[in-house]
This record gives C-alpha cells, structure tokens and sequence, in this order.
C-alpha cells in the first residue's frame, strides 16, 4: 500500500520501513486514539495498547518524551509474530540502535526515568493494535503487523503503576508512537494529549494521534481554540543514558518570563534558555507528577504567590511541596480555588500558558491546601519542567512537522467541561 506524496519527504531508510509496517487494511483512519487513565497511588497516567498475537492489552506508562514504545519481554511475553530486529538492517538504522547481540539483533538503551534506571534492550517488531476516531466516536479497530518497539528488562517495571508493564513513548524520534503511526496510515505527524484530572475510570483522558477535530462533550472542537508556540529541540540528549552527539527526545518551549497575578517576578532569564551543554530551558512531561522548577525560580514563585494572598494563613510544609497554606482562608470557585494566577509567558506577553487554582493547588488534607510545584534543586538539567498536574484538563497538540506545540485555555475556566469528557463509546 503506497504512501502518502508528503511523507516521502522523510529519509529513505524510513520509507523504507514505513512501508514494510503500513497497516494491513483497506480502511484509512484519519486518526487514532488512545485512553489514558490516572493512576491514584502513582499519579502516573496509564495507557494500554493490544500487541502481539494472540492480542493481549499492555498496560503502559504514559512518558511524553520517552523515544520508544517498550515492554518487559522478559515475564510472560509470548508472540507469534515477535520479529527480532537483525544488525544491520533498516529497522536498526531507524531506531539508531547502539548495540549488536550475538545472536545478530540489534538494540539500544532503555530506561524508566521515574527509578532514574537504563539497561540495554533488544529491538524487535510485532503487531499493535488501537482504536481510530474521527475526533469525536471511537471507530474501527487498526492493526500495524510490524511496529518496532525495544524490550525492557523486568527490573525496569520498577516505580511504575500497579499491572503496568512498559512506557509508551511519545517523543521526538522516529520509533515512538506519533511517527510510527503517522507513516502507517499516511496522517500527519501530530497528536494531541488530555489529561484528566480523575482517577475515575469513567473519566479517562486521551491521547489522539493525528489532526483534529478534537471534540470533547457538550460538542466542543478544543482545535479550533489553540494557541501556538514553537516547540524547541535541545541539543543534548536529556535521557539517562545516551551517547555523545545525541539531541533529546522530550519537547521544549521558550519560556521568556514567569508572571503571578499579572506581574513578572524576578528572576535570572539565562536559566530559561538551553546552553551549549544542555542545560537549562523548560520542557513538558508526564513523569513528572507536578511542575519542578529551579531553586530561585521556586523562591520568586512561592514569595510572589504568598504576597498575592496576604489574608491567607500559610501552615506547615508537606512534602513534596514547600508553600501551604490553611484550606479555610482559600475560597472555591465554579474553576477551581481562588488564588493567584501563574503565568508561563512565551514569545510575548499575549502568548501564555496559564494555570488556575483548579491545576495550582493540591489538597493533601481536610484542612491544608499546597502549592503544587517542587523545589528543583540549584542545578538542576532542566530549570523548569511543566508536570502532569499543570497540564490536566488543557489540550495539548504536538505538531512534529511544523516543530509547533498548540495549547487550549483550561477547558474548566473556558468551557466548563474537563479531558474526561472525551465520548469513549461508539454511536
């Protein structure tokens, strides 16, 4: 089955294996989706994918840099279509793959970030299955015979929710799900992310691969409300283990101030940009629970955050966060908790990414409602990292084309509705 004219503009060795993976089908979705679940103990969000034959469902982390889809090959993974990947071959080129075995199979590092914990994998090929949509039903199930992915060793399921037993990868390279699934159905090379904020299974978020519409109920495109920024690539690979001259796979936006409650706060504008080492910068992630930022970026955050509320009692930490306060003295809102806006501004001071009180503040008890983002450290790789929890209930669509990250307004401030009212049945 022949691709698309616009993705032959892709290297030859991926034509190559975009061909030998296109689904087997005559239908042609125009895009794919994906659940993704909150987990309560881990607050990691959890997808799962059919793969193998006989079809079996994976539950996997959520990793929104991560550059593979990989697995735990080692407990109880049996497949009659596995396919090892052999040295040499095009599939080992497109995943740049760094080792060769001596049974002739090719492989690479793989890691689990949450342990902070890589091992050598081999990579191999098997069939995935996912549901397509039409960015509002769920519609037919697609197959992909050969999708590449990289085998875990077991000890890397370590740290991960409970029955989860790999990450899917989301990033940049040309083995993580966006591309892979772009080139066997010839859509573009874009998909969009939705996180609820429950950990109710009948209010899962979502991933979609590929374009909008993305209609989440009552009736409303978020596509047609996003507002773009460029999406950068740092230099320096960010994974734990990589070799010299690799470029990171995580997704990058150019933060130019921090403003709360309208007002930019002081801070050292070298830490927002990504040095010659790789260092420095603000990525977006799903391992990340919540936001992590950069020891003197935190002070300004949490000094401007407290002046903004001077009739509210702070109270004792608890950890992981450093500024809480007495729940009492922090009125609710129809969107979320009454408290200063934080405000990410990219290219101008028109482009912001927002959080509200509803994606600001974490309950830990009755009584104490926290800050929820975390002290970084001095030094840390990245001075601001965008958590799980600041990106709930907003639309994130990554462009891998256009290099282009469109971001919705909080679909509770805006439209009242949240990620978990994506329609997961059929008509």
């Amino acid at each position: 089955m022949a691709l698309s004219h616009n993705f032959l503009l892709l290297c030859s060795v991926f034509i190559f294996i975009s061909s030998a993976t296109i689904a087997q089908t005559s239908f042609r979705p125009k895009a794919l989706l994906l659940p993704v679940s909150k987990d309560a103990a881990t607050l990691q969000y959890v997808t799962h994918i059919n793969q193998r034959t006989p079809l079996v469902p994976v539950k996997l982390t959520v990793h929104l840099g991560g550059e593979t889809l990989w697995v735990d090959c080692e407990k109880g993974f049996v497949s009659s279509s596995f396919k090892p990947a052999r040295c040499g071959s095009a599939q080992c080129s497109l995943a740049t793959a760094d080792a060769c075995s001596g049974l002739n199979v090719c492989g690479q590092s793989v890691g689990n970030p949450i342990i902070r914990t890589s091992t050598h994998g081999d990579i191999g090929q098997d069939v995935v299955s996912l549901q397509s949509t039409d960015g509002s039903n769920p519609g037919r199930v697609v197959k992909v015979p050969n999708f590449i992915f990289t085998c875990g060793a077991t000890l890397l399921v370590r740290g991960l929710a409970n029955g989860v037993t790999g990450m899917a990868g989301l990033g940049r390279s040309k083995i993580a799900l966006p591309t892979q699934l772009a080139a066997a159905f010839s859509f573009k090379r874009k998909f969009a992310l939705c996180l609820s904020s429950s950990t109710s299974p009948d209010e899962n978020g979502v991933i979609i691969f590929g374009d909008g519409p993305y209609v989440i109920r009552p009736d409303i495109d978020v596509s047609k409300s996003l507002t773009y920024t460029p999406l950068f690539i740092n230099p320096v690979s960010t994974a734990g283990a990589f070799s010299l001259g690799d470029k990171s796979f995580e997704y990058f936006i150019g933060v130019k101030s921090v403003n709360v409650n309208g007002k930019a706060i002081p801070l050292n504008k070298t830490l927002l940009s990504i040095d010659s080492n790789g260092i420095g910068g603000t990525k977006i992630s799903t391992v990340d629970p919540y936001t992590v930022l950069e020891t003197s970026i935190y002070n300004a955050v949490v000094s401007a955050f407290v002046n903004g509320m001077p009739t509210v009692k702070r109270v004792s930490s608890v950890a992981p966060f450093g500024a809480c306060f007495n729940s009492s003295d922090i009125f609710t809102t129809r969107i979320g908790y009454a408290v200063p806006w934080i405000d990410l501004v990219l290219q101008s001071q028109n482009v912001k990414f927002s959080v509200t009180g509803a994606n600001s503040m974490v309950r830990v008890s009755d009584d104490v409602l926290c800050l929820g983002f975390v002290d970084g450290g001095v030094n840390p790789r990245t001075s601001i990292v965008v958590g799980g929890y600041q990106l709930e209930n907003n639309l994130l669509q990554f462009d891998l084309a256009s290099s282009r990250l469109g971001f919705s307004p909080s679909l509770i401030v805006e439209y009242r509705t949240n990620c978990g009212y994506f329609n997961f049945t059929s008509n």
